[in-house]
Formats: C-alpha cells, sequence, structure tokens
C-alpha cells in the first residue's frame, strides 16, 4: 500500500512539473512572437507618421516601405483589408512572379519535370487619411518579415498654401478693378482687347493657386504609402508529358515493304498505260524502220 502511494505520489508530482515546464515554454514562444511584432511595428512606426490635433501647420504625409513576407499574396489581401478597415483606398498594385531558373528533366520516354524557381514581389500604393497613417504602418508591420527599409516624410506646406491663399485674394481684387475699367473706360478696341487679356491671365493665376491649393489639401488629407513586398525564393515541380517524336509514328518494315510493292505495282501500270496510249507512234515508227530496212536492201 505505501509502495502504491508512493509511486502515485512521484506519478503527480512528474505530470505537475511537465505541465508547467510546457506552459513556461509557450509562454515564452508566445513572448518571443509578441516581441517580434512589436519590434516590427516600432521599425515601421515614426514620430513623423503621427498627427498632432494641437498644430496648426499642414503636412504632407508619405512612406515609402520595402520588406519581404512569408506569403505575397496572403500579405496584399491583408494590406488591403487594412487600408479599407481605417477609410483608405487602394490607388495601385501591380503583383507579378519573376523567374530566375528553370530546369527540364526526362524522367521517361513519357514524361518530363520541369523545375521552376521564381520569386513573387507586389508594388503597391495606397492612400490613407493622415489621421491613421501611423495605425495602418503599425498594422502592416504585422507582416513584415524582414525590413529593407522604410522611409517617412512629413513635408510643411503651410505657408504655401497661405501663399496661395493670398495670391487668390490678390486676383479677385484686381479682377474687379479690372471689369470695372472695361465697363467705365474701355472704349478703344485695342485697350479693350488689353484689359481682356490681362483679366484671363489674372483669372487663370487665380485658378491656378486654387487647384493647387486644392491638391495641397487631398495630399495633406490622405498621406499616401508606397510599398513593395517581396517573399523568398519558391520552387514549383510539374510533371508534363513529352511530344512524340515523327518517328514513333513510322510504320515497320513490313509495312514499308508492302507499300514499296504497291507503288512499284502502280509504276509499272503506269508505264503499260502509257505504251498502250502512243501505239500509234510506235507502229508509226516501226513501219518507217520496216521501209527503211527495206529500202536499204533492194539499193544493195
Amino acid at each position: 500500500m505505501r509502495h502504491s502511494l508512493k509511486f502515485l505520489f512521484l506519478a503527480l508530482f512528474a505530470t505537475i512539473f511537465f505541465s508547467c515546464k510546457q506552459n513556461s515554454e509557450t509562454e515564452e514562444s508566445t513572448t518571443e512572437v509578441m516581441d517580434d511584432k512589436s519590434e516590427n511595428s516600432a521599425l515601421i512606426s515614426s514620430s513623423a507618421a503621427a498627427v498632432n490635433t494641437n498644430s496648426t501647420r499642414k503636412f504632407i504625409r508619405t512612406a515609402d516601405v520595402k520588406f519581404s513576407v512569408k506569403n505575397v499574396a496572403k500579405s496584399t489581401y491583408a494590406i488591403e483589408d487594412a487600408t479599407t478597415k481605417f477609410g483608405g483606398f487602394v490607388t495601385f498594385t501591380d503583383l507579378e512572379s519573376t523567374i530566375s531558373n528553370e530546369e527540364r528533366t526526362k524522367i521517361s520516354p513519357d514524361s518530363t519535370l520541369i523545375t521552376t524557381k521564381y520569386i513573387v514581389e507586389n508594388n503597391i500604393t495606397i492612400r490613407v487619411p493622415n489621421t491613421s497613417l501611423d495605425t495602418v504602418l503599425k498594422t502592416i508591420a504585422k507582416q513584415i518579415h524582414f525590413l529593407n527599409h522604410r522611409v517617412i516624410k512629413a513635408d510643411d506646406v503651410s505657408l504655401q498654401m497661405l501663399s496661395n491663399e493670398m495670391m487668390q485674394k490678390r486676383s479677385t481684387s484686381s479682377e474687379k478693378r479690372l471689369e470695372n475699367a472695361i465697363d467705365s473706360k474701355g472704349k478703344k478696341l485695342n485697350d479693350l482687347t488689353d484689359a481682356e487679356e490681362k483679366l484671363d491671365n489674372k483669372k487663370e493665376q487665380k485658378d491656378a493657386s486654387k487647384i493647387q491649393n486644392l491638391s495641397l489639401n487631398d495630399q495633406v488629407n490622405f498621406s499616401t504609402i508606397t510599398l513593395n513586398i517581396y517573399q523568398d525564393e519558391s520552387t514549383n515541380q510539374e510533371m508534363v508529358a513529352n511530344e512524340k517524336s515523327i518517328n514513333s509514328y513510322r510504320p515497320n518494315i513490313g509495312l514499308q515493304l508492302l507499300d514499296s510493292l504497291k507503288t512499284g505495282w502502280f509504276m509499272l501500270e503506269n508505264i503499260i498505260s502509257f505504251i498502250v496510249l502512243i501505239w500509234p507512234l510506235l507502229l508509226f515508227g516501226f513501219l518507217g524502220y520496216f521501209g527503211y530496212k527495206k529500202l536499204k536492201s533492194k539499193k544493195e
């Protein structure tokens, strides 16, 4: 009885020990994965991507990132889903496979093994609300297997936009003065034409500065992210059937001999038919020859 209790106690202790060890290893593995994701997020994130809501400055934020992933197609879908989730949209995507090497190995007379090595990559351009740029980048970081580079820029365009607004105001004021001058003093045709041209030029300048500000506003409100993702070289093997050689369709020697006999017989038939066809010529030739011989014998 004592031995049984002792054995039961040891078995229970061993079970608890190994369970704790396994849980510890699982926690360490999970911690490593979380650390990797946190490290990727830290690598791809930047203060340039964060928006300061208290600032009156206006920034055009852009990001250019290149990294490898485990599967380009799956990562592309994940990035597109994240873009849509945070109110953005995809403006460009170019997914392609580049073959680096191809080998053909003849396995049997009927089949060949084609081994293809290729690299899959995708160039993606997305636009997301500027307030979500940092969040989207951190979400994309979950797909990173190896980071090649990341460039994040924040260009301050506050003064440029202010300059465009001031130009619009000046153009509006100048337009009004020109219009009044044309209405009240533009009597001569030449003067009127010059004034109209100046007015058109002012309007063009105003429209150009307005369009430029609209473009800058759009770039400020929606940040642009350019991604180049790729995966390690992959290998694909495919078994294909060999094309039959024309020699495999050649008949055997017996059939070739039989065809030769038939061909010879047909040639003989053609010769006989030809002789029968020209029998009058042969007859005249024979009679001529016979007559020539007869005349020759008489002379002798």
